[in-house]
Order: structure tokens, then sequence, then C-alpha cells
């Protein structure tokens, strides 16, 4: 099996913590590749827009494609903002985050937890998937400027502090995707 993987996300931030998660394997962002569309997000679930981005990239390359699909998810807000995370507001992080707080205001439990599906699938049609989740609560304010989307509002239990204020490495040990991607890196080293 080639180690040469195609990350189908065009989000740099992505592209970065798949890197530093999946190290050994040859990680090209779908630029890189020679992947330039897009890929809409029409499941339900995390999971099966996961599948849709890396059935399509793979598909279009014939390479092995890498694909997740991952957001916050609020209980008092009936697991919003979930699969419309990225989209929430309509604009851009900033505004997600001034939603989510305002959509908030009043509510007793602030609890949250990101939750991440990762696909993999293969040229001769194998598919690998796996799933993460990470716990925590929603801050009142923000806190930390590393990270990006809602780190900075997200009270992580592992940690005791955001995700805004975690190192790199801190986060990628304790997050959704991280923990995602750790799965399916244990599944690809039971079938090599």
């Amino acid at each position: 099996m080639s180690n040469t993987i195609v990350a189908a996300t065009g989000n740099a931030h992505k592209l970065k913590e798949i890197r530093a998660i999946l190290r050994g394997w040859n990680i090209l962002s779908q630029a890189e590749a020679g992947f330039f569309g897009e890929v809409e997000e029409t499941g339900s679930t995390f999971m099966e827009n996961a599948l849709l981005k890396a059935r399509a990239v793979c598909g279009a390359l014939a390479l092995p494609a890498l694909a997740d699909d991952s957001g916050l998810c609020v209980p008092a807000l009936g697991g919003a903002p979930g699969v419309f995370s990225a989209r929430y507001s309509g604009g851009g992080d900033t505004e997600n985050r001034k939603l989510l707080l305002k959509n908030l205001q009043g509510s007793a439990s602030r609890e949250a937890y990101f939750s991440c599906a990762v696909a993999l699938v293969f040229p001769d049609g194998r598919t690998v998937t796996a799933e993460g989740r990470t716990h925590g609560s929603i801050l009142a304010e923000e806190r930390g400027k590393n990270g990006f989307g809602y780190d900075s509002l997200f009270f992580s239990d592992d940690l005791k502090k955001s995700f805004g204020e975690a190192g790199e490495d801190e986060k990628n040990g304790v997050s959704h995707r991280g923990r995602a991607l750790s799965c399916l890196a244990e599944k690809l080293r039971e079938t090599v």
C-alpha cells in the first residue's frame, strides 16, 4: 500500500492537523494532488459528509482520499450547530462564535462536544472509517488565540482550558479529529 493520501479539504487548519496526527504518511492537499472542485456537503451526518468528500476526490484522482467532517454539538441547542458548524451564521468564524453565544444566552446548560467522522476511500473501493469526540462546555467569552473555529469558546474537560489556550500538540492529543485520526491510523496498521 502506498503511503500517499490526499486530504480532501481546502481548510489549511485541518490539513495542518491531519499532517501532524498522521505522521509517517505522505499527506497531499487536494490542490497539491490536482483537485480543485468543490464537493457539496449534502449529508445529514458527519460520516455521510466525510464519505461524500472522500469518494469524490478519490474518484477524480484515482488516489486514496481522506476526508473528515466535524463540528460542535450543543445539546441545549438541539445539537446545533452540528453539521452546519462551519456555516452556522452564514458568515465566518467570528460571526459563528457570536451567534453561538447569543443563542446560549440564558441557557442553564453549556455542555458541548466536538464530533468528527473520518473516511479514507481507496481506488479499489475499500473504505476505512472512524469517529472521535471530545467533551467540554461553552465559555461565556473567548479565551486564547490558538486554533480556529469555535476553539476559543470550547473549554476542554480533558485539558481544563479552552482549545484556544492550548498548544497544537495538546489539542491534537485530545481533540475529536485527533481521536478519529488515531483510531483510523490504528485500523490502517491492522490492514497493512
